[in-house]
């Protein structure tokens, strides 16, 4: 008896398709079968053959996109505020020479340097405030003027708002100095001008704004 064309066209269409889903068992993954060549294998309406080991949390986009579930993307962590701020404001700015009296540009730059940076960080817990001088001068004499202007600092921190509670204050003298200007000729007093301009930098008052807490920015 002769088969008819049409009959024999789909015994081979279906033989070679067990044939190829035979040959991806070996190549199973995951829920489908893959060809050698790594692809999903379809059937006759390009649907994806699946293994009896298929369930829905298998399903991959190529075959069942509506079934793959959407993964979320944290968004990036903002970069966290330091737990301490030193700001280190040079004297010569704060005071006249030799004088414990804030001026008026030294007010300008405690509002612009600090209280402005004071205000980014809502959960301080403590501002220490410590004064420097150079060596010009005796060593109690430093002593006590490094100690009068972190005091004058502090005052005028706390009219700007902050709790003196939460400030503290030191003097260090000349005790703690950036530079040494040794290469700097003639006596050590205030009318040597080029010793006064060398030694500027150790003249300053530092001040370390504590946080309770990391935050982010």
């Amino acid at each position: 008896m002769k088969i008819p064309l049409y009959i024999s066209t789909l015994i081979t269409i279906t033989f070679l398709t067990l044939v190829n889903i035979a040959s991806a068992e070996q190549n199973s993954s995951d829920g489908y079968l893959f060809s050698s060549d790594n692809y999903p294998v379809m059937d006759n309406y390009n649907n994806c053959w699946k293994t009896s080991s298929w369930t829905p949390d298998m399903a991959i986009v190529e075959c069942d996109p509506g079934l793959v579930k959407a993964v979320a993307v944290e968004p990036p962590k903002a970069p966290m505020k330091p737990a301490v701020i030193v700001l280190s404001l040079e004297s010569d700015t704060l005071f006249e020479f030799g004088k414990s009296t804030i001026s008026a540009k030294g007010r300008q730059q405690l509002d612009n340097q600090v209280i402005d940076k004071m205000n980014e960080y809502p959960q301080i817990k403590m501002v220490t405030i410590t004064g420097h001088t150079d060596l010009i001068g005796s060593e109690a004499y430093n002593q006590k003027l490094s100690q009068q202007r972190a005091d004058a600092v502090n005052d005028y921190l706390v009219g700007q708002g902050i709790a003196n509670s939460r400030t503290q204050t030191a003097g260090r003298g000349e005790s703690d100095p950036v530079v040494s200007c040794t290469g700097i000729t003639g006596k050590i007093n205030s009318k040597n001008a080029k010793l006064i301009e060398c030694l500027k930098p150790n003249r300053r008052v530092v001040i370390e704004i504590t946080n309770r807490t990391t935050v982010q920015q």
